[in-house]
Order: structure tokens, then sequence, then C-alpha cells
């Protein structure tokens, strides 16, 4: 891949004090096509550290975002040291640009950037906890800690409105079924990442809570109509565009009933123009979801082809988080088309334009370190006052389905069996419950139980006076219908989603915790044991009737 690289020192520099507006059109009209092509990509990258090959595509100002994953990450500290290099690397180009740095922590069941960060209880427990100023909180804590290793941009918040019991790979990432409570709690959420000093980027536009299907394997088909879409699914992004949200990230959903085609929403000019722009007056970025999935190639396009055909459509910003050649192909394809179709070039110019204006305004700010410092991570990490946070939180969403053994507290004899796919289940359970004994089963979140593990808790249970189960997915759903006529007294923890809880109606005793750390099954046998009464609100309404 050529890229240019040996250009004439340019008069123009990114810490020009010039307006934003006016300093982004005056780089962008004398940048070159690899420069204005750069801009628009979005990198990531197999294995720890950083590759040569994003080294090289910084170095020569070919890219303009690039993202973390955990597989990225051997430790914060150098997690830190990688992208200080990264961006002081930026800053010798022609522009002094610096990077997007971006990750997925959306927090509860979604967290790229794992080790020493806070591990909270998730967006269904914030909207069971119904407070803003607890979705404002779990923004500024979360952002605060990426703000310390240099990550200035979150996929986040997951302001898709849960609105189908199949939706299980949005979920527990909801804030709920309500299309205001979601808007209101995505908005807090993004107000408190923005004053951690992080760019917040909602997802997954238009909606993707009604969907069965996960857009990384399939093309998920929404059945709605345009009003159904704006009378629940948009309703949050209209909030927040409202309160400012500097980037939207597009889903690839389809949408025959709108579109008459099975067109994802990501490659639809409609949805980005139409809707999105025109429509909902959206001003900031359009980022795609990663163009490696299945939901945006299932049509047949390759990545090249369909990141051109997101450009064309709406999009500013095109991730391709996986595989080097893919990445270098869809360079190479980009560039020659920037080249040689000059209304594909005012498109990149344009987004190239909108994304000069979001760094510069970002940048700027001066809580804003463009570099982070590797020496003092640890003492950001996890961010003070965080824990104690989530711990609070964890029990405030706490909410009781059923409540006939509760207060469990058992005779000191009593045989317990702990049952579940978590760690952190059974240690909180053996604080709990001594005695108890222990038994943990395979785990696999979307995937049916397998027999020898169904066989194994059968078996074990049939022993003991009490089962206390956790219940995450259909796995785990499978195990625990096989209790029915066995144990003779069975206590459900509902982690994750509780949809699960209306395919066993026989289970007489459940509590949602929602998230999967110690502070949430602390709080979730608190509750069980009498501790203290659960206050938490189900956060979704199409099982209420069913589960109470």
């Amino acid at each position: 891949m050529l890229i240019a690289s040996a250009l004439p020192l340019a008069a123009l520099s990114f810490t020009d004090p010039a307006d934003a507006a006016e300093l982004a059109g005056r780089i962008t009209a004398a940048m070159t096509t690899e420069e204005l092509l750069g801009q628009v990509l979005f990198f990531g990258w197999q294995g720890k550290g950083t590759p040569p090959d994003i080294l090289h595509w910084v170095g020569a100002g070919a890219i303009g975002g690039i993202k973390i994953f955990p597989r990225n990450v051997s430790d914060l500290s150098s997690l830190a040291r990688d992208v200080a290099s990264m961006q002081k690397l930026a800053a010798k180009n022609r522009f002094a640009i610096p990077l997007f740095v971006a990750t997925d922590q959306e927090g509860g069941w979604v967290r790229q950037i794992r080790g020493e960060t806070s591990v909270s209880p998730g967006n269904l427990a914030v909207g069971a906890a119904g407070a803003p100023g607890d979705a404002y909180r779990t923004g500024y804590y979360l952002g605060g800690e990426l703000a310390a290793l240099g990550i200035n941009m979150d996929f986040a918040p997951t302001a898709d409105v849960y609105s189908n019991p199949e939706a299980t790979v949005i979920g527990p990432r909801s804030f709920g079924s309500d299309p205001s409570e979601t808007g209101l709690l995505s908005a807090a959420y993004a107000r408190g990442m923005k004053d951690a000093g992080v760019l917040c980027v909602a997802k997954h536009f238009p909606g993707h809570g009604s969907a069965d299907q996960d857009s990384h394997g399939h093309l998920p088909k929404i059945d709605v109509s345009l009003d159904q879409l704006l009378d629940r699914d948009l309703i949050p992004y209209r909030m927040l565009i409202r309160e400012g949200i500097p980037a939207v990230m597009t889903g690839h959903l389809a949408f025959p009933r709108i579109l008459g085609d099975d067109t994802p929403a990501s490659l639809s000019s409609f949805f980005l123009r139409t809707v999105l722009r025109d429509r909902l007056g959206f001003k900031g970025l359009i980022i795609t979801d990663d163009m490696e999935m299945q939901g945006v190639l299932a049509n047949g396009l390759d990545t090249a082809q369909a990141c051109k055909q997101a450009l064309e459509a709406g999009n500013d910003m095109v991730l391709v988080s996986h595989t080097l050649t893919v990445q270098e192909e869809t360079w190479k394809s980009l560039d020659a088309a920037v080249k040689n179709d000059a209304a594909f070039r005012k498109d990149v110019t344009e987004s190239a334009a909108r994304i000069l204006e979001a760094k510069l305004r970002y940048f700027r700010a001066p809580h804003v370190p463009v570099s982070p410092d590797p020496a003092v991570v640890l003492q950001k990490v996890p961010a003070p006052g965080a824990s104690d946070f989530f711990a609070q939180l964890s029990a405030r969403a706490v909410t009781l389905i059923s409540g006939t053994a509760i207060p469990f507290r058992p005779a000191a004899r009593a045989r317990i069996l702990l049952v579940g796919q978590y760690n952190e289940f059974l240690a909180e359970g053996k604080r709990r419950y001594p005695s108890a004994d222990t038994l943990l089963f395979n785990y696999d979140p979307f995937y049916h139980a397998r027999p020898e593990d169904r066989a194994e808790v059968r078996a074990r249970a049939a022993g003991y006076d009490t089962v206390i189960f956790c219940i995450a997915n259909y796995n785990s759903l499978d195990v625990l219908k096989d209790l029915s006529g066995i144990a003779r007294k069975v206590i459900v923890i509902s982690t994750l989603s509780p949809v699960y809880l209306t395919d066993v109606p026989w289970v007489e005793t459940a509590v949602a915790v929602y998230g999967t750390g110690h502070d949430s099954f602390r709080a979730g046998f608190g509750v069980i044991a009498g501790d203290y009464v659960a206050t938490g609100v189900l956060p979704i309404h199409f099982t209420l009737a069913a589960l109470q």
C-alpha cells in the first residue's frame, strides 16, 4: 500500500487557535486524497501491543481512529503507554491531528477494558433503580477510567429500547423497554461521560432492541413501520440529539417494511440522511458498527464494497476492527474510489471536515489530555469513589420477582446447594451460607446446556433441602427446568435479563440482580436473607404480568 508521506510542511496545524469549523474546512481543503481518506477510517487489530501496520498507518496519517479490544491489553499501564505512543506519532503528521481512541465500555455485560477497571451492574440495573443520577454517575466513573487510559471515545450508551424478549444480544445492555426512560437514562449516562472527558457514541441506530438475531452473525430483519420506529426506537435518539450527543453508531439491521428490501440501515441513505440528519436534526458524527460483521455482508458484499456504500449513504467513519488483509484491501479500494469518483470524494471530504471539527472541539477542552500519563493510571483506575457507588447501585437495583421463601434463614443442619455458571455467584453464596455446597456448570451464553451438565445437576440437587440457582441465559434455563419436582425448595437469583423466568412459573422465590459481579450477587443474597427489602422496579414491561 502506498501512502503519500513525504509531503511539504504545511502552515496549517491542528493546534491553530482559529474557529473550529473554519480551521476544519481549511485543513480539509489542503489535504491529500490519502489524508482525507485516513480520517474516515477506524481500525482495530489482533494481539497485544500495537502492531507495525497500525503504527505505519498512524504515522502516515492514514487512519483517523483506533479501537481497543480485550485482546489488545496485557495490563492497563501498558495500554496507556501504547495509546500515548500512537498519539505522539500522530502529532508528527503534517496537521498534527490526534486519533480517536475508542472501545466498548458500556458497563455490566460489555466491558472491553478489564483489569482494574470498575465492574458495574449494567444498564438494566440502572433502569431498575430508575434514577437519572445513577446513569450520570455510571457514565462519569466509567468515563473517568477511560480518560485516564487515553481512551477518548466510548461506543456507548446502548440506546436500544428492549422491546422484544427474544432480543438476547441487547437484553441487559439496554436501560429497559420504556422509550422515554431509555432516552432519559441514556442522555444522563452520556452527560456523565462528557463531564469525565469522553465522547459518547449512542448505538445501535435506528434500534436493535426488537431484533431476535445478533448482527455479528446474521442480518436481523425487523418487521416494523416507520411510524412504529418513530414512536418507540427513535425516541431515545430524539432526546440524545436534543442533549447534544456527539456521535451515533449505525446498526446492521434490515427494515423491509420501511425500505422495501433487506438493505441494512447502516447502508441506507434514507435512514442516515432523511431520518437521522433531516428529520431528527442530528449534526454530529455517524460511525458504522464493525464492517466485518455478517449483518452488513449478508447480501453478498465484501467489506471494501460495504464501506464505500456506507460512506455514500451518509456515514462519516467506517469501523474495520479485526483483519489486516481486509483493512489493506479496504484502504486500497477506497483510495482508488476517492481518486476516480468525484461524488465519492465529495462525500469523504465532507465527512473529513465534520470529523476534524469534532476533534478540534473535543481536544481543545481543558480537561481532555491528548495523551495519557502511564505513571498515574493506577491512581485513577478504578476511579475514586466508584467502588462504593457501584455497590450501592447494585443494592438499589435488586428487584423482587416473587418471594414466598424470603427471608431465607435455614436451620443449622439444612443442606443447601448453590448452582450456577459464575464463580462470583458461588463465592457470594458461600459467604452468605458457609455450609452450602457448590456446583459450577459450563457456561455458554448463546447455546443450550450440555446433557451431561443437566444430568449432573439433577443428580446432585435431589439430595438437598434447598437449591439456590443462578439463571442467566437459555443455557442455565435448560438446567433450571430440570429441577422442577426434583429439588424440595428452589430459590432463583436472575442475572442479566430476567425474561427467562417466564419459562419457569413454578419458581416461587426469585430476585433479579442484572449484573454478574460480586456486588450484584452480594446484594441479591442480602435480599434473600432478609437484610433489606428490594426496591428495584422491573425495567421491562413485556413480561411484567408473567413474572408477577
